[in-house]
């Protein structure tokens, strides 16, 4: 879904952006995971992925949330086996964010699936969707774009900004991010992503 539909925005009649149900739920989600989560250690990943579980995200065995992160909706994130989002990362997910298998997503990262149409008078937002790859790794601080497709393997650098289609198994640094050179295959790279 690229434009967030009548149905749900409201915006065609100046309306809330978001349906009430969906902001009941971030309206309960918040403070559940500050107070039920927010403070556990690292070991605690299974609490913390049961918790998203409640919440509608699709968590597979062995992935993490740290928790420091903030998801924004739940049912917008899925995580395939082995998935980490680090500490401090801001998982904006007002369009569906995957994760694939043992991809790690570094501390402080931000993932923006959510923007707004500034060509038009009523400013809609545009939920757009973030997927990134198996064996992908997001470094410190980087922030990836509505619509980003980070490619299987891809490594996207400390501080990096990217959007649209990163190649697989490409280093990617710089805002706007650009690629500096191949990154090796592991020998499991043909996992699903």
């Amino acid at each position: 879904m690229t434009i967030l539909d009548a149905r749900e925005s409201g915006l065609a009649n100046g309306g809330p952006s978001f349906s009430l149900g969906n902001r009941l739920l971030r309206a309960v989600w918040i403070p559940v995971w500050r107070l039920g989560a927010g403070w556990t250690p690292r070991q605690l990943h299974p609490w913390r992925r049961f918790l998203l579980r409640a919440f509608g995200a699709r968590m597979a065995p062995g992935s993490d949330v740290r928790a420091s992160a903030k998801v924004w909706y739940p049912a917008n994130l899925e995580m395939h086996e082995g998935a980490i989002i680090g500490p401090g990362v801001n998982v904006y997910s007002m369009g569906k964010i995957t994760v694939g298998r043992k991809a790690l997503v570094s501390q402080g990262v931000h993932l923006c699936a959510g923007t707004h149409d500034f060509d038009t008078p009523l400013f809609q937002l545009e939920a757009k969707p973030i997927t990134i790859g198996a064996h992908a790794w997001i470094a410190a601080e980087a922030f990836l774009g509505p619509g980003a497709r980070i490619g299987e393997g891809a490594v996207v650098g400390a501080r990096a900004v990217a959007f649209g289609e990163l190649e697989p198994w490409t280093v990617y640094s710089g805002n706007p991010a650009r690629a500096i050179r191949q990154r090796r295959r592991f020998a499991d790279d043909a996992s699903n992503s």
